[in-house]
């Protein structure tokens, strides 16, 4: 399955303290939000973390109900202590690794951040899984950090985030944008397109019909 840091509490931590710096980041997730259905009942978090976009998404949609999905204890730990006292949010240990359980069906399906840790082609299983769970008329929105198209650029934007090529996150299994948009549509997700980019983080977004 390749190498994945984030098993390691130092590593998770180290993320969540540098979270609010990512350059753009919060262009990405407002425009995120214009897409979630003002009807949304239920809402499913891929890769979670902290809980921090599930909290924006929830802050528009209060009467909705969630499950948060993550894999990482530290991660667990910190989104609990989000959501602590509120019923409506179950945060459930997960691996994205694996087929989704059995969590029913969700009005919209959220992710920030973290399918791309996943090899290639568990990336595209775990769409055809997202898809079987959404509602008709349900919206998959994934903010990703995707793929560059040179190596030049790649490194135009570690340097961009504070990284080399050799600092770099060596869970990192980036792909391109143009790759996910296919397998999306081939999957059966209609209106896909990257509604936001700045240079390797996108906006990728589907809804079933």
């Amino acid at each position: 399955m390749g190498v994945n840091l984030w098993t390691y509490t130092d590593h998770a931590l180290g993320y969540l303290e540098r979270a609010d710096s990512i350059p753009h980041r919060v262009e990405g997730e407002s425009t995120l939000l214009e897409f979630i259905p003002s009807t949304v009942k239920r809402i499913l978090d891929l890769g979670t973390g902290d809980g921090r976009l599930l909290a924006l998404v929830k802050s528009g949609h209060p009467d909705a109900t969630a499950v948060a999905v993550d894999f990482s204890p530290a991660m667990l730990e910190a989104a609990r202590k989000r959501f602590a006292g509120d019923p409506s949010v179950s945060v459930t240990a997960h691996d994205l690794e694996n087929p989704l359980p059995a969590f029913g069906s969700f009005d919209a399906v959220v992710s920030s951040f973290a399918i791309h840790h996943l090899i290639h082609e568990r990336k595209r299983e775990l769409y055809t899984e997202i898809y079987a769970r959404l509602n008709p008329g349900g919206v998959f929105c994934n903010l990703e950090h995707v793929a560059s198209v040179t190596p030049e650029l790649h490194e135009e934007f570690l340097h961009r985030i504070g990284y080399t090529v050799e600092t770099e996150d060596a869970s990192n299994k980036l792909l391109d944008v143009e790759t996910q948009l296919k397998w999306l549509r081939e999957i059966g997700f209609s209106d896909v397109d990257c509604h936001w980019k700045w240079r390797e983080l996108a906006l990728i977004i589907g809804r079933r019909r």
